[in-house]
């Protein structure tokens, strides 16, 4: 389990960051590597929320590099 846990959050960092770019940049790197429209239109509080999503993702990166806490009995 704690390997799909690992492989779900570096799903969801790649996510955040990509919402980041779209956010800033209105760039979204995984329809560009994927092909399809890279460019995208958004109104002013999309881009925050998107922004938001993806400074949260870049938050989350250390938690990949944690170690499982010791369970105590």
């Amino acid at each position: 389990m704690e390997t799909l846990s690992r492989v779900a959050l570096v799903l969801v960092i790649i996510g955040a960051l990509n919402w980041l770019l779209v956010g800033l940049f209105s760039y979204d790197l995984v329809a560009a590597l994927l092909g399809g429209d890279a460019v995208r239109e958004s109104s002013f509080l999309s881009k925050v929320i998107y922004s938001l999503v993806g400074l949260s993702g870049i938050i989350l990166i250390p938690t990949l590099f944690r170690e499982k806490a010791p369970v105590e009995k």
